[in-house]
């Protein structure tokens, strides 16, 4: 049965539903995971092997041309192993999607840690607030924690070089880095200036905060990982216990995870009904998986629910908002979500490169694709900068408005 999760854990080859956003924070990143699967390998120059699929009428004597025309005849080192890799990069972006990509076993290597929540760096969310590079806030116990780091510190200078007008992601990449090294911080704390020298380390970071409010249960999700569901139920067990009356699920700024992870968290609070239609057009095949029913709080009654979403919701939180909304679960609070409709799996090569690639599209309940579109609010509530500078938060106001007794 395609909603059988016992079928599901046994058989699954792992589905992918990540958006190209990035959650700009120290110790968080895109969200990949790889599953293995025998491929045929070669060494430095592959062979041509007949190829009797779509490539049948390509002639590839122009590429070995190329290839031996630059071994023979460039004017200086040919790294071998790199013209292969840029060959398949350049193979897989003709395709013009932007989800099917080529990893070199060095990025490969830091998406697959990105997916499991562990990351080398200081332990600090950062953010651009007011124009400048701000901390948002330091994680408890870590090196940015322990260094004195404070959220509203504004981060002027990253080992020396100034971060007036740098892209965050930029910044993100220049503050993490190998455990054990160190980075520089140079702090404006309410004009005082001081440099902070912190030393990196491994950061494990769980995809689910949750806390209770009011009565109600609120719990925000950073991504689908293999833990997300196991984590909101543990936060469900402290609603329950506290008598709570309603529940908030907070998937901003979510670039999304696992297929299997966004069919158990959707599962958690429905019944029953459809969650999501898997559909690979290509080859006639489509599965459709369902609520198992064993969820802690499914019953709308004692539990209404609110989602909140916004443009950085994509991917499994699209596919959660989208159950949600479509079975009558919850209502939607907040800004359109990003529009990623569609399914990637991971080959993992012999060398420890990985090919991502796009292998179905995914439809809520309704039957509707959001790829580009993305799915609207049932109730639209702006999040401007100005309320991120003054730490204001009018989507979850409304959302605890909507809630209250």
């Amino acid at each position: 049965m395609a909603n059988d999760k016992n079928t599901r854990k046994d058989n699954r080859k792992k589905r992918l539903l990540v958006s190209l956003l990035a959650a700009f924070i120290i110790f968080s990143g895109g969200y990949i995971l790889g599953y293995a699967r025998s491929l045929p390998t070669g060494g430095i120059l592959p062979q041509i092997i007949t190829n009797t699929g779509g490539s049948k009428n390509v002639d590839f004597n122009e590429f070995w041309k190329v290839w031996d025309t630059i071994g023979s005849k460039f004017d200086g080192n040919v790294d071998y192993k790199n013209m292969l890799y840029g060959s398949i990069d350049g193979m897989v972006k003709s395709l013009g999607d932007p989800y099917t990509e080529f990893f070199n076993p060095d990025q490969a290597k830091q998406f697959e840690q990105d997916l499991s929540g562990t990351f080398s760096g200081i332990g600090a969310e950062i953010g651009i607030k007011n124009d400048k590079l701000t901390v948002i806030a330091p994680i408890p116990g870590s090196p940015a924690d322990k260094s004195g780091i404070k959220a509203g510190d504004v981060i002027t200078k990253i080992n020396g070089e100034n971060t007036s007008g740098m892209p965050l992601d930029t910044a993100v990449s220049k503050i993490r880095g190998k455990e054990g090294t160190d980075v520089t911080l140079t702090i404006d704390r309410a004009g005082a200036i001081k440099d902070y020298k912190i030393t990196r380390a491994t950061i494990d970071v769980k995809s689910v905060k949750y806390s209770i409010k009011n009565g109600i249960l609120v719990i925000s999700a950073s991504r689908f990982d293999d833990q997300t569901a196991s984590l909101i139920r543990q936060a469900e067990d402290d609603g329950i216990s506290h008598n709570v009356h309603g529940i908030i699920l907070d998937l901003r700024n979510n670039p999304g995870g696992l297929l299997d992870s966004a069919i158990d968290v959707s599962s958690e609070f429905l019944q029953s009904g459809t969650i999501v239609t898997e559909k690979d057009v290509k080859h006639g095949k489509s599965q459709t998986f369902s609520a198992s029913g064993n969820g802690k709080m499914t019953d709308k009654n004692k539990y209404p629910m609110i989602v909140l979403v916004n443009g950085g919701s994509a991917s499994a939180a699209e596919i959660t908002a989208g159950a949600m909304h479509d079975n009558g679960r919850a209502q939607l609070v907040g800004e359109k979500t990003f529009g990623k409709g569609s399914v990637q799996e991971v080959e993992s090569l012999p060398d420890g490169s990985e090919l991502k690639v796009t292998v179905a599209h995914w439809f809520t309940p309704n039957g509707v694709n959001i790829n580009k579109t993305g799915i609207n609010p049932d109730v639209e509530v702006k999040l401007t900068d100005a309320d991120f500078s003054a730490n204001r938060d009018p989507q979850m106001d409304k959302a605890m408005g909507l809630l209250a007794k």
